[in-house]
C-alpha cells in the first residue's frame, strides 16, 4: 500500500516535476496552495507525511503547524523553507516539526527525507537481518575459537547488540536462531571458566593489591581488583566519584538505559567478571572489600557470618568493609566515603535529600538493590511475568522503571556537578529452564543457581563441582563442605519433591552460575557533558 503524503505550498504548480517524481517512486502526492485546505483535508483522510512550505500567504506554516497538531499529534510533518534563520528553526522544532529543509530542495532530498521518516524501521530490520545472517557463521567460528578473556567479552558485547537488535528491529523468528548461538556461547563458555577458574584466582596478587591487574596475559579483570584498577585511578583524578552498584544488572539491561544517560553523559564502557558464586554475597562483597571471600572470612570473621540460606545477611558490612578498603590502600577517599544501600524509594529519597551536603565527599558508594528484587520477584508473581515474559521484554520492565526512578533523578543531578560517576553491578542473572537433581543434607543452602554444604552429590558433568574452595578462594565452615556452581540455564533441585520445585522455578531469573550474562559484568565511567 502506498504513502499518502500531503504536500502544501503555495506555489504547488512549480513542483509539478518533484510530484511526478515521487509518484514514480510508489506515493500518492496531494497538493494544495494554502493552510486551511490543508487542514481541512487532514480532517477528512488519513495521511503519511505531510510537506509543509513554511511561506504562505494568510496562515503562514508555523500557524499551520500549529493547527494540523491538534488534528493529527503523529504524523511527521517536513518544514520547507527559504529562510536560514536558526530563530524560525528553533521555533518549528519547538512546535514539534519532524525535520527541516531549506529552499532549493531537490526531488532526491525529499525522497530521502520521507524514507527516513516513513520507511527507516522497515529499511533497518532488512539490514539488520542481512547483516545477523552474513555475520552468523564468523560469530560461530569465533565462539569456538575463543581463547582469551577479551574474546569473550567482544563475543558477548557482540551477542547482546544482536540480541537488542534484532527484538527492536527484525523479524522476531530469528531470535530463536540468536538464542540458540547464546546458548551454544555459554557451553563453551562454561567449559572455558571451569578449566581455568581456580588458577585465575590464585594467581600472584590476585587478592586484590599488587600483581597483575588482570587486564591481558590470560586472567581476566575479577571482582576484587576492580577498585584497585578502575575506582582508585578515578578517585585520584576526579574531585568527586559516586561508584553506583545495581544489583543484578546484566551488560543487555545496561544498553537498554543507556540512551537515557547520553543527553548527560559521555558514557566510557568496559567490562569485568564476576567471581564464583556469582552471588551477592560474594560477588559484591567481593567488590567492596577488594578481597576473595576466603580472604574475607578469615580476616573480618565477623562480618562473614551469616545464615547460609539468606544472601543479603552477608553483605551487612559493605561499608565496613569498603572503608577498610580505602584504608589499606591509602586511598584519598579514607575517612572522605559514603555508603548507602538503596532497597525502597524512601532509601532513594534519603540519598537525594543528602546530595547536597555530599559535596566534600570523595567518594560516595550506593548499591541499588531494585532490579535484583524484580528479578526474584518475577518467579512468584503473575503479573510480573506477562510483563516480563522473556529477557528482552525484562530488559524493557528495567528500562521502564529506570526512568522514572528516583535513581535516574540523582543521576541527572549529578550530571550538573564536577563529579565521575561510576555505574556498575555485582553480577548479573540467567533465565533458567532445565532442572538438574543435587543431593544434600538438610543444613545446604537453598540457593538453586549455587549450592555449598556437606557432602553434595550431583551427577550432571557440567556442574562445577568444587570439592575443595579454598584452592578456588571460598570459604568452608567444615572440612567436608562442597560447592555445586551450575552452567548453562541449569538450576538445582532436591530429588524430593523433584517435579514441583522443577515447576516452581523453571523459567526464573537466577544467578550465582557460570554464564556469559552472570559473569561478564558492565561497568561505565560517565563524565557530565
Amino acid at each position: 500500500m502506498a504513502f499518502r503524503i500531503l504536500w502544501v505550498d503555495d506555489n504547488i504548480e512549480d513542483l509539478r516535476s518533484h510530484l511526478v517524481y515521487l509518484t514514480e517512486k510508489g506515493y500518492e502526492v496531494e497538493g494544495v496552495t494554502n493552510g486551511r485546505d490543508a487542514l481541512a483535508l487532514l480532517a477528512a483522510q488519513p495521511f503519511d507525511a505531510i510537506l509543509l512550505d513554511e511561506m504562505m500567504p494568510g496562515m503562514g506554516g508555523l500557524e499551520t503547524l500549529e493547527e494540523l497538531r491538534k488534528i493529527n499529534e503523529h504524523v511527521p510533518v517536513i518544514m520547507i523553507t527559504k529562510s536560514e534563520a536558526e530563530d524560525l528553526m528553533s521555533r518549528a522544532i519547538g512546535k514539534r516539526i519532524n525535520d527541516y529543509l531549506v529552499k532549493p530542495v531537490s526531488p532526491l532530498q525529499i525522497l530521502s527525507t520521507l524514507k527516513r521518516h516513513l520507511e527507516a524501521r522497515k529499511l533497518t530490520s532488512e539490514e539488520v537481518t542481512r547483516d545477523y545472517m552474513r555475520n552468523f557463521m564468523a560469530l560461530g567460528d569465533r565462539i569456538g575459537t575463543a581463547a582469551a578473556p577479551e574474546d569473550w567479552e567482544r563475543i558477548y558485547t557482540d551477542l547482546v547488540t544482536w540480541g537488542l537488535d534484532l527484538y527492536k528491529y527484525s523479524d522476531h523468528g530469528l531470535l530463536q536462531t540468536h538464542a540458540e548461538q547464546m546458548a551454544a556461547a555459554n557451553q563453551i563458555f562454561a567449559k572455558y571458566v571451569r578449566e581455568r577458574y581456580c588458577t585465575w584466582v590464585n594467581t600472584d596478587g590476585a587478592t586484590g593489591v599488587g600483581g597483575p591487574k588482570g587486564e591481558g596475559g590470560g586472567i581476566p579483570l575479577l571482582s576484587p581488583r576492580v577498585f584497585e584498577t578502575w575506582i582508585a585511578p578515578e578517585i585520584e583524578r576526579s574531585r568527586q566519584v559516586f561508584w553506583i552498584v545495581i544489583d543484578c544488572m546484566r551488560l543487555d539491561q545496561l544498553r537498554t538505559i543507556e540512551p537515557l544517560l547520553e543527553p548527560f553523559y559521555h558514557i566510557d564502557r568496559r567490562n569485568y567478571w564476576s567471581i564464583l558464586p556469582t552471588a551477592t554475597p560474594y560477588a559484591r562483597n567481593a567488590l567492596f572489600a577488594g578481597l576473595y571471600p576466603l580472604d574475607i572470612a578469615e580476616g573480618y570473621p565477623s562480618w562473614w557470618i551469616g545464615a547460609a540460606d539468606h544472601e543479603g545477611s552477608r553483605n551487612a558490612h559493605e561499608g565496613e568493609l569498603l572503608d577498610e578498603l580505602l584504608r589499606r590502600t591509602g586511598s584519598p577517599a579514607s575517612g572522605s566515603c559514603r555508603y548507602y544501600k538503596v532497597s525502597d524509594a524512601r532509601d532513594t529519597d534519603q540519598l537525594h535529600r543528602n546530595l547536597g551536603s555530599l559535596g566534600d565527599t570523595r567518594l560516595v558508594a550506593g548499591v541499588y538493590n531494585f532490579l535484583d528484587i524484580m528479578s526474584h520477584g518475577r518467579s512468584q508473581n503473575r503479573i510480573l511475568k506477562e510483563l516480563a515474559p522473556d529477557e528482552v521484554a525484562f530488559c524493557t520492565l528495567m528500562r521502564s522503571w529506570f526512568e522514572h526512578s528516583n535513581l535516574f533523578d540523582v543521576m541527572k543531578n549529578l550530571s550538573r556537578r564536577d563529579c565521575t560517576v561510576i555505574l556498575t553491578t555485582d553480577h548479573g542473572s540467567m533465565l533458567c529452564t532445565k532442572a538438574v537433581k543435587i543431593r544434600g543434607n538438610r543444613d545446604t543452602s537453598s540457593n538453586v543457581r549455587y549450592k555449598f554444604g556437606d557432602n553434595l552429590g550431583v551427577d550432571d558433568d557440567k556442574i562445577l563441582f568444587i570439592k575443595d574452595p579454598e584452592k578456588c578462594r571460598l570459604p568452608a565452615q567444615s572440612p567436608i563442605e562442597n560447592y555445586a556452581v551450575t552452567t548453562e540455564n541449569t538450576y538445582l533441585v532436591y530429588p524430593t519433591n523433584f517435579h514441583e520445585y522443577e515447576r516452581l522455578y523453571r523459567d526464573s531469573f537466577q544467578h550465582g552460575g557460570i554464564s556469559l550474562q552472570e559473569m561478564i559484568c558492565p561497568f561505565v565511567v560517565l563524565r557530565p557533558r
